[in-house]
This record gives structure tokens, C-alpha cells and sequence, in this order.
């Protein structure tokens, strides 16, 4: 049963599955997004810091290993090829949204960095970590595209 996907492609059910929560979670930043700008401040904490709690835990059992096992032993040697490529500027630009996003969270929700670690203009390290997500999530879309409807390329 959670061998086959639903979306019509070779992928697997958690394939599928993953890359429409990936879009939920996508859609949450912008709505969180929104959130500030009406000046809901707390509701844009819960928000952002719910779906980046749930991309590192997404990030941690699902894509990691994925990427371990399918494309991690064939780099450098065929990061040429597109189904390489992908998936590994994927990662680089998820990792690096994910803890910049972390970061974020740790400097204006705890108490966890000391006080000159801490970010003080939010409002541009927010938008820029929103933008390379959206960066990050466009080359997952496409990844998925070229590892399970290699047809459309």
C-alpha cells in the first residue's frame, strides 16, 4: 500500500506524501509571513517556528537519509548529471534556509544564544531566509520531477 505513490508518478507513497507537506510547509512561511506584516507577532512565532520545527524533523527522517542513499555515493563523480545536480543544490540551499532558520528561532524565541549573538535587524534576515526556503523548495519540486516523472525532462 505505501509502496505506490498517489500523485501519478514512480515515486513512493512518502515521496508524495513529503513533497506535499514540503508545499504546505511553504505555503505556512507565507502565511506567517502575512502574520507579521498585520503585526500578529505571536501568532507569526507560533507559526514560523511550528514549520521549521517540522521541516528538521521532515529534513531528519525522511531527506537525509534519502539523499544518503541515493545520491551521496555518486558525487563528485556524476554531479553532471541533472538527477545529481538536483537533488544535491537542493540540499545545500534546504540545509542552509534550515538552520538559518534555526538560528532565527534560537535569537528571537529563547534565551539559548548569548546577547552578542543574537540578531538584531530580523526583519531582512527573515525575508532572505524566507527567499532561499522558496529557493530550497522550487529545486525539491524539481527534484522530485527528475527522480519520478523523468518524462517531463
Amino acid at each position: 500500500m505505501f509502496n505506490q505513490g498517489f500523485l501519478g508518478t514512480a515515486a513512493p507513497f512518502i515521496a508524495d506524501l513529503i513533497l506535499l507537506l514540503e508545499i504546505a510547509m511553504g505555503v505556512g512561511l507565507l502565511a506567517g509571513a502575512w502574520l507579521a506584516h498585520k503585526k500578529r507577532f505571536r501568532q507569526h512565532a507560533w507559526c514560523q517556528s511550528g514549520v521549521v520545527l517540522l521541516n528538521l524533523a521532515v529534513i531528519t527522517l525522511v531527506m537525509l537519509p534519502s539523499f544518503h542513499a541515493r545520491a551521496l555515493p555518486k558525487i563528485p563523480v556524476r554531479l553532471g548529471k541533472a538527477y545529481y545536480a538536483l537533488a544535491t543544490a537542493h540540499g545545500i540551499f534546504g540545509i542552509i534556509a534550515e538552520i538559518a532558520a534555526l538560528y532565527i528561532l534560537m535569537s528571537a524565541g529563547t534565551h539559548l544564544l548569548p546577547e552578542k549573538a543574537r540578531i538584531i535587524r530580523y526583519k531582512s534576515w527573515m525575508r532572505g531566509t524566507l527567499a532561499l526556503w522558496w529557493v530550497a523548495l522550487l529545486l525539491g519540486i524539481t527534484t522530485y520531477a527528475r527522480w519520478y516523472a523523468p518524462h517531463f525532462f
